[in-house]
């Protein structure tokens, strides 16, 4: 499954246009919601092929979005990648349960960011 679509959860429209603007330039279409309840409904309707998510966002925070995001039957099959400035290690372990597949520390190193979305397409095929 190549990844085209991706949608950027992130309660900072610094951090949405700064990582929206990458992916962009690196070829993918990319869907933006700026908080956890609008990121679960833009991934049921736009259904993106992987979720960049922020953790810490007013109401449903990213740990939340993502559980809702694992449960559902319709949304369980996409990705999700924590962007986050939680960086101890309970928050990584934590993330992986809720289910996400990987775990990046803001600030977003593009070079890093790029290479696990690459990673990602890898394992899938």
């Amino acid at each position: 499954m190549p990844v085209k679509k991706i949608l950027v959860v992130d309660d900072s429209p610094t951090e949405r246009f700064f990582l929206a603007d990458l992916l962009h330039k690196n070829g993918y279409d990319v869907l933006t919601a700026e908080n956890g309840e609008q990121g679960v409904a833009v991934a049921k309707t736009g259904v993106p092929d992987l979720i960049l998510m922020d953790v810490v966002m007013p109401g449903l925070n990213g740990f939340q979005a993502t559980r809702q995001l694992a449960r559902d039957p319709g949304t369980q099959k996409i990705p999700v990648i924590l962007c986050t400035t939680k960086n101890q290690e309970t928050d990584r372990v934590w993330g992986m349960r809720q289910g996400a597949v990987e775990y990046i520390v803001k600030p977003v190193v593009a070079e890093e960011l790029l290479g696990k979305i690459s990673a990602l397409v890898q394992e899938v095929q």
